[in-house]
């Protein structure tokens, strides 16, 4: 009963982590897009930017953008946070129910460094704060004022912690730590910068000041920043469901840079459409080329030698058996012995042969091509039973 509860914690947290993340992805898409389609107008007040006419359910709307602030404070204000801080509360929430209490299934592998697991908590949620801190001294800098020097420089900064989850995470760790960093960024943007900036100008307008411009210049570089991660933290969360991606340590790494470059381009080409700039068509061509790089890393990163080796002489299924009996049957089962699980991840199952032979091309792709099974290779697997698993399935899968 206790674990049906939990299964049905970590299932609502996740569902309100997806509607939260829907909500604040769909308002960052809004107003960037907004703010870029302003069209100046000399008949409004000087302190308008621009205007916007937009339609939708069958109504009109007018909207106007202030450079800093309106010369009084408006009777209703609403506030864009919350959308961002239920994003990161629930996300947080879930890598705990999810990585943090399970971390020598989830998060450690012992084949990319074995790592206590009382080390390998901390050290997460360390690199959570050292990350933010590390983004938002270098938006601070004099290094941070020019716009695509901040970019380049924050590129290498993730790059760099991105290189450092794949060499002591699992792989699935790994990309999953880099949302979470990529996400924490995002929310601490909202919290720590452009919500205070914004208290500051309405307190200044409460006090009949003229506000300071510099909280809505910062504000609006924060606020790209978020829009521009926002494809590639949302890969981070889906990439989980896909090992290939993941699996080699040595590639991993630089798979998850290429996305991060196609992301970026993909979102640019959007921006400046909503701009009203000429739609430079040559941008998905570009997003295109490290998509394939990615895909060419993750052929590189499979471990296709052991089918090879496995495949010299006949291997009859009474020598795989026991393998997944003792490696995966611990989970993959009616009735899971591993704690925390009361029914088999995916609805796999092993209890029979013929379960075991509907599913050969799931072992070839999760236990021997990748190696994202078992998770963190808690039951110890060795690269010998991979390889006869791989060298009975190369055969044919026979009975």
């Amino acid at each position: 009963m206790t674990d049906t509860l939990l299964d049905w914690i970590n299932l609502l947290v996740r569902w309100t982590h997806v509607i939260a993340g829907i909500a604040w992805i769909g308002s960052s898409f809004y107003f960037i897009a907004l703010d870029a389609g302003l069209t100046p107008n000399a008949r409004l007040d000087p302190r308008v930017k621009g205007e916007a006419w937009q339609v939708h359910g069958g109504g009109f709307y007018h909207i106007q953008k202030y450079m800093v602030a309106p010369e009084f404070m408006p009777a209703h204000l609403t506030w864009f946070k919350w959308e961002a801080y239920g994003t990161w509360i629930f996300g947080f929430a879930l890598l705990c129910l999810t990585y943090f209490l399970n971390p020598s299934i989830y998060l450690i592998d012992p084949a990319v460094l074995d790592i206590p697991t009382w080390d390998a908590v901390p050290l997460a949620i360390a690199s959570l704060v050292l990350g933010w801190f590390a983004y938002d001294r270098l938006c601070r800098s004099w290094f941070g004022q020019d716009t695509i020097r901040l970019a380049l420089s924050g590129f290498v900064l993730l790059l760099v912690t991105m290189y450092a989850y794949t060499h002591v995470f699992s792989g699935r760790g790994a990309f999953i730590m880099t949302g979470a960093l990529v996400g924490t960024i995002m929310a601490a943007n909202v919290l720590m910068i452009i919500i205070p900036g914004q208290r500051k100008v309405v307190a200044s307008l409460l006090r009949g000041e003229v506000p300071d411009p510099i909280h809505g210049i910062v504000a609006k570089q924060r606020s790209v920043h978020n829009n521009y991660l926002t494809l590639p933290v949302v890969f981070t969360m889906l990439s989980n469901h896909y090992a290939f991606t993941y699996a080699s340590a040595r590639w991993s790494w630089l798979i998850l840079a290429c996305i991060f470059i196609a992301s970026f381009l993909v979102r640019h080409w959007f921006n400046t459409m909503h701009a009203g700039e000429k739609p430079d068509w040559r941008l998905w061509p570009a997003a295109a080329v490290p998509v394939a790089v990615a895909v060419a890393f993750s052929v590189l990163g499979q471990k296709s030698s052991a089918i090879a080796n496995a495949s010299a002489a006949p291997i009859a299924f009474a020598a795989v058996q026991p393998i997944l009996q003792e490696r995966c049957v611990t989970c993959h089962s009616a009735r899971p012995r591993f704690g925390g699980f009361v029914e088999a991840p995916k609805g796999v199952m092993f209890d029979t042969p013929a379960q075991i032979q509907k599913q050969a091309q799931q072992i070839m792709q999760q236990a021997v091509k990748t190696h994202a099974m078992p998770l963190g290779n808690i039951t110890r697997i060795t690269e010998e039973e991979r390889a006869t698993l791989g060298g009975w399935i190369s055969q044919g899968a026979r009975l």
